[in-house]
C-alpha cells in the first residue's frame, strides 16, 4: 500500500496517474496547499521541501518527495512504464527535461499569466515566450511518434506521465495546442486512457480534463 500525499496540481497528478496506471493500491491524503497544509510538521517529516506530492511505501517503509524520484521508484518497483536498453536514457533525458524546464517554466507562466495578470508585462512576455518554445521542442520530438521515448514510434512511459499534466493546463499558459499538432495528438491520445482520467481527479474533482 502506498500513502500518497497530494493536491490538484500538475505535479500531484503525475504520481496519481502513474499509480492508477500501475493498478496498485494506494491511500490518498489531501494536502491543501491553499491552506498551507504543506507546512504541517507531520508532512514535513515526509517531504522536508514542503512540496507535494510525497509518498510512503508501507511495504518497505520508504518515504519519498520529488516527483521524478517517486515515479522512478514506483516504475522500477513494479517493472512497468520504463523504457529498456539505450531507450532508458532517452526516457530519462525527457523526464529530466520535464523536471528542469517544462514544469518549472510552465509553473511560472501560470503565476504571471493566470494568477497575477497585469503585475509584470515583462514577466508575462518572458514566460509566454518560453512556454511556446518548450511546446515547440516537444512538438518536434513527437513528430512521427506516439509517445516521447522508446523505440520506433515510442512507448508510453513515465516521461509521458510527467509531461502530460503540465500540458493539461495549456489554457493557463495561453497555448493553443492547434499550433503544436503533434503535441495535440499526443495529449488527446493520453487523455483517452481510463487510468489518466481517474488519476486526474485525485485527490478530488475540480474540472473535466481540458480538451483543445
Amino acid at each position: 500500500m502506498i500513502d500518497l500525499y497530494t493536491w490538484t496540481t500538475p505535479n500531484g497528478r503525475k504520481v496519481s496517474i502513474l499509480l492508477e496506471e500501475l493498478g496498485v493500491p494506494y491511500a490518498v491524503h489531501p494536502v491543501d496547499i491553499t491552506r498551507d497544509e504543506q507546512f504541517a510538521p507531520d508532512f514535513l517529516r515526509i517531504a522536508p521541501n514542503n512540496r507535494i506530492p510525497a509518498i510512503v511505501d508501507r511495504e518497505t517503509g520508504q518515504t519519498l518527495m520529488e516527483t521524478g524520484a517517486i515515479m522512478l521508484y514506483l516504475a522500477d518497483k513494479h517493472e512497468r512504464f520504463l523504457c529498456r536498453g539505450a531507450e532508458y536514457w532517452r526516457m530519462m533525458e525527457w523526464l529530466m527535461w520535464q523536471m528542469g524546464g517544462f514544469g518549472p517554466m510552465l509553473g511560472q507562466a501560470h503565476h504571471f499569466l493566470k494568477y497575477n495578470k497585469g503585475i509584470s508585462e515583462y514577466s508575462e512576455q518572458r514566460y509566454r515566450t518560453e512556454a511556446a518554445r518548450l511546446y515547440k521542442v516537444l512538438n518536434t520530438r513527437l513528430a512521427g511518434r506516439d509517445y516521447i521515448a522508446g523505440d520506433d514510434t515510442g512507448a508510453y512511459s513515465v516521461a509521458d506521465m510527467a509531461c502530460w499534466p503540465w500540458a493539461s493546463r495549456f489554457e493557463y499558459q495561453e497555448i493553443d495546442l492547434g499550433d503544436f499538432p503533434h503535441v495535440r495528438d499526443w495529449y488527446l491520445r493520453i487523455a483517452e486512457r481510463p487510468a489518466v482520467q481517474r488519476g486526474y481527479q485525485v485527490p478530488k474533482f475540480v474540472t473535466e480534463i481540458p480538451l483543445p
